[in-house]
């Protein structure tokens, strides 16, 4: 995992205090036991994980979490789960959601830690698979088979204007009376798809003008006039990250939500730790959670 962790034998035996030679010797000992490649070896420039080793290294991550369970479980039984607990979280549910999320759990659930990987979708998916995270907060966009996959909330889309456009008070407003002005789009995988399908569903073509990876930029530009957006996540303040003033309109009825979900795999679903992190995270999105719309 070291080796893994610094794609390099010197550099894993950096972080372990152990000399270069026996790191060197323990993964050679561990390759000839095993009967397989687990690294590449590339002069100069480092290792690479073999897709034995990849796997393998998924397996080891798993394998140590469990032995740290199983080392909370023994000093502290009768106590709530104590642990860390590796998360994975999409872009754009992170600085909405995360953090309260970790703010209350280390109110309320003080022997667990969180460790967060943010990413868009297919890294949270890469993320799981090779054992980085054992549990992400993601859009339910093209999961895999053999992940649990728990429904945590639905959220409908709306058109983030400037404060002064011309529909900032109306009620709500559709897609055909934005669609000839300059769209901004959130460019992430899957994400762009959602987006652009609203769209054609209704044989519209956005005006697109700018893309980026980045909401907050995306709301910026709005901000600042430079066209309008669609967004599921809501934020609580009218203002962009620059100052810049922003309304949030209710598109028309009919458009498909994105779902909001917990994925994990099988073996990290059964931790004790992910267990009790997942479970918090969908009663913040309960009724009467701190997500609840109705609040």
């Amino acid at each position: 995992m070291a080796v893994a962790d610094a794609s390099s034998v010197t550099g894993a035996a950096r972080r372990m205090h152990v000399s270069q030679p026996s790191v060197s010797e323990a993964v050679a000992a561990l390759e000839a036991e095993l009967g397989l490649a687990l690294l590449l070896r590339h002069h100069a420039r480092g290792v690479t994980l073999t897709p034995a080793g990849a796997r393998v290294v998924a397996e080891a991550r798993l394998l140590l979490r469990h032995a740290e369970d199983f080392l909370h479980a023994s000093v502290s039984l009768g106590q709530e789960a104590a642990g860390e607990v590796a998360m994975g979280c999409f872009l754009t549910l992170a600085p909405r959601y995360l953090p309260a999320l970790l703010a209350g759990l280390g109110r309320d659930a003080p022997g667990l830690s969180v460790r967060v990987e943010e990413g868009d979708h297919d890294e949270m998916l890469a993320g799981l698979t090779a054992g980085r995270t054992e549990v992400a907060l993601t859009y339910d966009f093209g999961m895999f088979e053999g992940q649990e996959v728990t429904r945590v909330a639905e959220l409908a889309p709306v058109a983030v204007l400037p404060a002064k456009h011309r529909l900032a008070r109306a009620a709500r407003v559709t897609l055909s009376q934005l669609a000839a002005e300059p769209f901004l789009l959130l460019d992430l995988p899957h994400s762009r798809d959602y987006f652009l399908g609203m769209f054609r569903a209704q044989g519209l073509t956005p005006e697109i003008a700018f893309r980026s990876r980045n909401q907050e930029l995306l709301r910026g530009l709005v901000g600042n006039g430079l066209g309008w957006t669609i967004q599921n996540v809501q934020p609580e303040s009218p203002y962009a990250i620059d100052g810049s003033r922003i309304t949030s309109l209710p598109l028309e009825t009919g458009l498909p939500p994105v779902r909001v979900v917990l994925a994990a795999l099988p073996g990290p679903a059964s931790r004790p730790a992910v267990r009790a992190v997942a479970r918090y995270i969908r009663e913040a999105f309960q009724r009467g959670g701190m997500f609840d719309p109705r609040r």
